[in-house]
């Protein structure tokens, strides 16, 4: 019961601070393109990266404190859900450049992202 407790908790703390980058991306960059579900996807496939690289290579932590920070934060924070039905209402619009940029870019950058995230990880 302590596990979906802690990732539950995780998770109210990740979906509040997606909110709150999201809404600031749009604000800066405007809501023509996702750029808030981009930010948040690429940063925790790093933040992801370094931690699991982390978790597994240098620290032992406890198992409810690796709950509430993966599953919990991190996965209330990313939304590859919201990736996926942004890049469809993107091509349902006849937008197929910037779905196909959307899908690529996200893609490609969450990858490289946690990529950058291991190496980091190893480093530290």
């Amino acid at each position: 019961m302590d596990k979906y407790l802690f990732a539950g908790l995780g998770g109210f703390i990740g979906t509040l601070c997606r909110f709150g980058v999201a809404g600031f991306m749009y604000k800066v960059f405007g809501d023509r393109f996702p750029y808030g579900t981009l930010a948040v996807n690429i940063t925790g496939c790093f933040v992801i990266g370094i931690l699991m690289t982390l978790f597994e290579d240098r620290f032992l932590i406890q198992p409810n404190l690796r709950i509430f920070l993966t599953v919990g934060i991190l996965g209330g924070f990313t939304t590859f859900s919201t990736f996926s039905f942004e890049t469809v209402e993107l091509f349902k619009a006849g937008d197929f450049f910037l779905g196909s940029v959307n899908a690529v870019v996200s893609l490609f950058g969450c990858l490289a992202a946690a990529w950058v995230g291991t190496v980091l990880g190893k480093i530290l």
